[in-house]
């Protein structure tokens, strides 16, 4: 056997798709597993890229994206506070093309990237193919948000960027005013980076606070956004980031070596999905939650309240399980299937999506019900 590149060894495939297979492989197995919107693309949008096609809108595009998009784009951000130019924007397949663009092309070997936990694996993924490091920072213990201490603690001379989610993937969870002010005066004027993920940004059910718009930290920022959560676009893989001059003079290099360009006839539907307003869609998921977290009072299971997403993440620990234990026999013993809080670097929790069907949610959460009831009444 001829060796592989070293960095790919210690990679796992995604929990969430395994216990998602799992689910499929049972029968009559409910599944409230994957963020992906149950809701189908707004057919305005589907027409665009309808009219493209028959337009003959199907030749490569610009490596950075069509001048039309980017200035859609940048025209966005800058009327959301995030002053941004055509030429600071780069078109994506998706956000998880973008933050892989983004962090392989700022970490070198041994360089740290901080990672708030519990929080979306793929950062440590992508930080271990670039040869560098993510460094947990565990914000369970202190409400799920970051507190200075435990930020400085966490920097040391090999730091060279910090991820910021919010809404949160796995908690739904926003980052309050103070943890992010916490997170500026940690980086503020050193050699840096603020990754943020801003993929839940419009499914915020509350004031969501956003580093992105703080003009202090504009030459230490970069921002990775997706059309996938908010206009029900997960199967057509575009996104966008924006970032200084001189760090879009390298990653632009670097992703049109990757993927060359995002199609054409889709980045006209991506044009379309910015005049339309997000809103209906995330009012579906706010009355969702608010079903979700009655059902789970009701069970007296504890949890962070949902502040935007589409993830509620369950304390479990009381039932004397790990959450893979958990996970795998309420998948056999139950027919529901959820996703093991280890996933996401976070241990005695679940992560529950509830961006399916009504029928599906309350479905699932009677499994849930059933479930817990037997481990309290002692069938451990």
């Amino acid at each position: 056997m001829i060796p592989l590149n070293q960095n790919l060894n210690s990679l796992k495939r995604s929990s969430i798709r395994r216990y998602t297979n799992m689910a499929r492989e049972t029968e009559d197995c409910a599944m409230l597993t994957i963020g992906e919107p149950d809701l189908d693309t707004p057919e305005n949008i589907k027409a665009a890229a309808i009219a493209a096609i028959a337009g003959n809108q199907t030749h490569y595009a610009p490596n950075q994206g069509t001048i039309a998009l980017r200035q859609a784009v940048a025209d966005y951000e800058t009327a959301r506070g995030n002053e941004t130019k055509p030429e600071n924007v780069l078109i994506t397949i998706g956000a998880c093309h973008a933050l892989f663009t983004a962090l392989l092309g700022i970490l070198n070997p041994g360089e740290e990237v901080i990672v708030p936990t519990p929080g979306f694996l793929l950062y440590d993924s992508i930080a271990t193919v670039a040869g560098a490091k993510a460094v947990p920072l565990d914000i369970s213990k202190t409400g799920f948000q970051i507190t200075k201490e435990a930020l400085d603690a966490c920097i040391t001379e090999k730091t060279k960027a910090i991820i910021i989610n919010s809404p949160c993937n796995p908690t739904g969870t926003v980052f309050s005013r103070e943890s992010l002010e916490n997170v500026k005066q940690a980086i503020l004027g050193k050699p840096v980076f603020l990754i943020v993920d801003n993929v839940y940004n419009q499914l915020s059910f509350t004031d969501c606070p956003d580093l992105s718009l703080d003009d202090a930290l504009k030459e230490q920022t970069i921002l990775c956004q997706s059309f996938s959560k908010p206009w029900a676009m997960t199967g057509w893989r575009v996104g966008y980031l924006t970032c200084p001059d001189y760090v879009m003079d390298r990653l632009l290099l670097l992703s049109a070596s990757e993927i060359t360009a995002v199609p054409t006839f889709i980045q006209n539907a991506a044009m379309e999905a910015l005049k339309t307003d997000p809103a209906p869609m995330r009012e579906i998921y706010r009355k969702r939650r608010d079903y979700v977290c009655r059902r789970l009072d009701e069970m007296g299971l504890n949890y962070p309240k949902p502040e935007g997403a589409f993830y509620v993440f369950v304390d479990i620990s009381r039932f004397g399980l790990n959450s893979e234990e958990f996970c795998t026999r309420m998948i056999r013993e139950g027919k529901l299937a959820v996703v093991p809080g280890s996933c996401f670097g976070a241990e005695g929790y679940i992560r529950l999506s509830y961006c399916y069907s009504d029928g599906e949610l309350q479905r699932g959460l009677d499994r849930l019900e059933a479930f817990i009831s037997t481990l309290e009444g002692g069938k451990t």
